[in-house]
């Protein structure tokens, strides 16, 4: 090529460098710092679940009461749990409606007597008149029977034995009625419920306020622990 031809193109091949789009190298380093979408680990990270440890089973002795016994519905309801709620039967007569609350959200009643006296200090006759007493307040025949402070003898579980009826007793007891305090209830709870527990806890006899709080944090902890509460067929 002549040196005139090479002059005249000269500056149309450096235009059309300049112009040209450039060519990514074949394997380029990420910039420091960067990172790569392929190579981001996920940031959810998955939590093991809780190993099923038992089940366990609320029960409440001494109400209805028009206080307390909604609250503890509402803390209930609040966990879709479930419980057998021992009634006095004086305690239905005056609040019935509290009852059909109770039993209209899925809970069951058991027979806690009609006004809560020590049955083996009663004949036989009057052990039958109480149980038969707090039925007929609540027009039907529960399946558990609670004898009122847990006194019982031979003559006493034959006696609702014979009745067709099952005595219940509990495992776990808080001594909740003595308002030793929220963190006292919840703590002897947990220290003491194993498989298959009963507890016992209060809605009616007097100020519940604390057996209320300590079951809104029971229910969270124990099911952390890997519990089910579930509700005795009663």
């Amino acid at each position: 090529m002549s040196s005139k031809i090479l002059h005249l193109l000269t500056p149309l091949l450096a235009a059309l460098a300049l112009t040209a789009p450039l060519a990514a190298p074949a394997s380029s380093p990420a910039p420091s710092g960067s990172r790569s979408p392929v190579a981001t680990a996920p940031t959810d990270v998955a939590v093991a679940p809780v190993a099923y440890a038992g089940t366990v089973y609320f029960t409440f002795d001494d109400g209805p009461h028009p206080t307390w016994t909604p609250r503890m519905l509402a803390v209930l309801r609040k966990y879709g749990v479930h419980a057998v709620f021992f009634e006095v039967g004086q305690n239905v007569s005056w609040y019935p409606s509290i009852t059909r609350s109770l039993r209209s959200y899925g809970n069951l009643i058991g027979n806690h007597t009609w006004s809560h006296p020590d049955l083996t200090t009663l004949s036989t006759a009057s052990v039958t008149w109480q149980l038969n007493r707090m039925e007929s307040s609540l027009g039907y025949r529960p399946r558990c029977v609670r004898p009122p402070y847990g006194a019982t003898n031979s003559r006493i579980a034959t006696i609702i034995a014979n009745r067709g009826q099952r005595q219940i007793l509990w495992t776990v007891d808080p001594r909740d009625w003595s308002r030793p305090g929220t963190w006292t209830i919840v703590n002897r709870v947990l220290a003491n419920v194993r498989p298959g527990s009963r507890i016992l806890m209060h809605d009616g006899g007097g100020d519940r306020s604390q057996s209320v709080a300590a079951l809104d944090l029971l229910i969270p902890r124990l099911r952390a622990r890997g519990y089910v509460i579930g509700l005795m067929a009663c």
